[in-house]
């Protein structure tokens, strides 16, 4: 089998190697799906729960592990990773417990003389292709409602961060079954070779042009997309002492490589100035190395280059690199804000993927919400005000599937996300995910006998 080597995000070198998952192992993983599919969609949501809180404890159980193989993969500092390591422990054990609350649609004597049913089932083999900003988390936020609703699933992890995944299936394994979720390590070929394979249904998080290369693809099948986001901050005068710090906190998480995270601050004429500074001293105190971690690739690294060096912003505010011996060969990138700079700015237009945040002017309310909408992504978005009222109104008003108030990037198990425009199409999280692995079946009854003379 193919190889790539595996390369560590903070120092640059070399840490290992992976398969490459070419034709004839993506023909082999979906065929022991589909094997798998008829035991675990046969069971009753008691049993898929109990397996599931399962799997979850053994990710708790083994947490230390997870942890250490996302920082590898990912460079993440390890408070970062063992966040999300729990956040992915706890998505499990909330499906285990919506595989068991599930309702059908109103049925029952809808036609004279006749009885209908309609019940919920499972598409079947979800192919998940995830990313490598969130390599574990966002395969659970895929996984983990797939087979809560009946499918298995195969995951084709981010060719740099198969790590976490690997570790995931042979739990899987253990507490689900064999073959009932498995991990398919490999490159961009090897994702479109499971999106064309025999699967009923592609879930892909990732860029825009990927995901329409998805959806061309997938042809027929169902697709479920989130393609990233370029979130808009709006900042009024009487924004809470908070602001800022906040901000750079959401900014700076994971190195702001997140498809939610905080990128185009906006505010009011009269206030610029004061965003500028403020925003300035809090990003200056973020230090790349001690704070967050690196980019996670060359390509991603020089795709971040090119977007800051074709800025035409007349103010840069940039902070601190403060890293450990051996990092300089990392992809290391500092805190950084622009501002002053045009509205077409490729800051502004294009999703950065960084630890940058722009900052925008605006002459009125109006015209900052005709800002915040001015893009074609429409994933994540905030406002930011002492004004109840008002900032509910302008939340209300943003083109976003997930808008905040006096915070960004909050998330739990409970609330949906999903985006619109550029940024795809259906919903991650909550129960409401369920839907996006399911198909309704109608069954209706003939209960009266017919006269015959």
């Amino acid at each position: 089998m193919e190889t790539v080597q595996l390369i560590d995000p903070r120092t640059g070198r070399v840490r290992g190697s992976s398969a490459v998952a070419r034709e004839a192992q993506v023909g082999a993983a979906t065929r022991a799906g589909r094997r798998a599919l008829a035991g675990w969609r046969a069971l009753t949501p008691r049993e898929r729960s109990r397996r599931l809180d399962r799997l979850a404890g053994l990710i708790e159980e083994h947490a230390a592990e997870y942890v250490a193989l996302e920082c590898a993969g990912t460079g993440k500092p390890e408070h970062e990773a063992a966040g999300e390591v729990e956040q992915t422990a706890d998505l499990f054990r909330f499906y285990a417990w919506a595989a068991r609350t599930r309702s059908a649609p109103a049925a029952g004597g809808l036609v004279a003389g006749h009885e209908s049913w309609v019940r919920w089932e499972p598409l079947g083999v979800v192919g998940v292709v995830v990313p490598w900003n969130y390599p574990l988390l966002m395969a659970a936020w895929r996984c983990a409602p797939a087979l809560a609703a009946g499918n298995t699933v195969v995951a084709k992890p981010a060719e740099t961060t198969p790590d976490s995944l690997l570790l995931f299936a042979a739990h899987a394994g253990e507490a689900l079954g064999e073959a009932v979720a498995q991990t398919l390590p490999g490159d961009r070929e090897s994702g479109r070779l499971l999106v064309a394979g025999d699967v009923d249904m592609v879930a892909f998080t990732g860029s825009a042009r990927a995901g329409a290369d998805v959806a061309a693809r997938a042809g027929t099948k169902r697709v479920s997309l989130e393609l990233g986001g370029n979130s808009p901050v709006v900042i009024l005068p009487d924004a809470p002492d908070d602001t800022w710090e906040q901000l750079a906190r959401a900014t700076t998480y994971n190195a702001g490589q997140s498809c939610a995270v905080p990128a185009r601050v906006i505010t009011l004429g009269v206030n610029y100035e004061t965003v500028v500074d403020r925003l300035g001293e809090a990003m200056r105190r973020r230090a790349a190395g001690r704070d967050f971690g690196p980019l996670n690739n060359p390509d991603q690294a020089a795709r971040y280059d090119r977007i800051v060096a074709a800025s035409s912003a007349k103010v840069t505010v940039t902070g601190e690199l403060a890293l450990e011996d051996g990092e300089s060969g990392g992809h290391w990138r500092p805190a950084r804000i622009l501002a002053d700079l045009p509205d077409d700015d490729p800051a502004v237009v294009e999703e950065v993927f960084g630890p940058l945040l722009t900052v925008q002017s605006a002459p009125s309310v109006e015209d900052a919400i005709a800002l915040a909408n001015g893009v074609p992504q429409a994933l994540a978005a905030s406002v930011w005000t002492r004004d109840l009222e008002a900032g509910l109104d302008l939340a209300g008003r943003l083109n976003a599937g997930e808008a905040w108030l006096n915070c960004h990037l909050v998330q739990t198990a409970e609330l949906p996300h999903g985006g619109r425009g550029a940024s795809g199409h259906g919903t991650d999280l909550s129960t409401l995910a369920l839907d996006e692995y399911q198909r309704p079946k109608t069954i209706t009854a003939r209960v009266t006998t017919p006269w015959s003379g």
